[in-house]
């Protein structure tokens, strides 16, 4: 394993990162269609959601990439998914277009109404049909077995509540991230994802003892690329101080699992990351164009959620 350095200083990134983040922002996402295009012409649908739901002011918090990059970390850690990664995707020929496509998909089922939800969904059905083989330890995988879609949801959802509590605008109650792990299990069902803990702290339980996870050659790709993806020179030194921040976050046994360290000031650091990326971003367009579509107030990044129950459902 291995420490990663901290480079160059946190005035020098707040001041980088002030300067180049939107347009460098916008660019990485901007390799695919929009999911949500038409979306005002779905005029009054909430989605799966809403704009009373816990869902909406979390991921369109800056906070949501670390959260992104911790659930990719954390996936590496299973080797059936890592090989189901490592063997049908094409991350490395095309980084971008994978990551556009991831963030789509989290866009559209979280502020989409339920059209571009369910279009979504199957989207990503189709292609996990067609993701099958065996591992390194010769274990069949198929990323549509509802075990595998569990790891790679459930991985992705508590990441986004570890993101927030550490990163984020606002502190989650405890009520308020067991409502979000609660409304993201309607994405879960859609996807054929089981089991599915329905809070935090049964998730991050889940997530923590999981008997499966290992090493393996597509745990190492996945990592060696995550630590120095090919970005834009512009965005390459704040990325690295939001996958020190996503380091951080990840579980002792996890971290040496795929080999990780936490470097020293990267939650101070990481705070100041995302602090910048909310200053500079603002709330998220998705979230802006949810509220105008079902009629709510624009968003305001750092309000925390409202207390009256949101719309979940399939």
């Amino acid at each position: 394993m291995r420490s990663d350095r901290l480079g160059p200083s946190l005035g020098g990134v707040i001041a980088l990162l002030r300067k180049k983040a939107v347009g460098s922002t916008v660019d990485l996402f901007s390799h695919g269609p929009d999911p949500l295009a038409d979306t005002l012409s779905h005029g009054g649908d909430p989605g799966l959601f809403g704009p009373g739901s816990v869902t909406w002011p979390v991921l369109g918090d800056p906070a949501s990439f670390v959260g992104g990059i911790r659930a990719m970390l954390l996936q590496a850690a299973h080797p059936e998914v890592a090989a189901g990664v490592s063997q049908h995707s094409r991350y490395r020929q095309d980084p971008l277009g994978r990551l556009s496509r991831t963030s789509a998909y989290v866009s559209a089922t979280a502020y989409g109404a339920l059209p571009e939800v369910h279009a979504a969904v199957r989207m990503v059905n189709a292609r996990h049909r067609r993701v099958a083989g065996r591992s390194h330890r010769d274990r069949p995988y198929a990323a549509a077995a509802p075990e595998l879609a569990a790891w790679v949801h459930n991985t992705l959802v508590d990441s986004f509540v570890t993101a927030q509590q550490r990163y984020g605008g606002f502190r989650l109650s405890t009520a308020d991230a067991d409502r979000f792990v609660e409304e993201q299990t309607a994405v879960g069902r859609l996807l054929g994802a089981d089991p599915l803990p329905a809070t935090a702290a049964s998730l991050a339980a889940w997530i923590g003892d999981h008997p499966q996870l290992a090493p393996s050659p597509g745990q190492r790709e996945a990592i060696a690329f995550l630590r120095r993806p090919p970005l834009p020179p512009a965005i390459r030194v704040a990325y690295g101080f939001l996958f020190r921040a996503a380091v951080a976050t990840v579980p002792p046994r996890i971290r040496q699992t795929i080999g990780v360290r936490r470097a020293p000031g990267a939650v101070v650091l990481g705070r100041a990351a995302t602090g910048a990326l909310r200053w500079a971003l603002g709330p998220s367009p998705a979230w802006q164009l949810a509220t105008t579509r079902v009629g709510a107030p624009p968003p305001a990044l750092g309000r925390r959620p409202s207390p009256a129950a949101g719309t979940v459902g399939a």
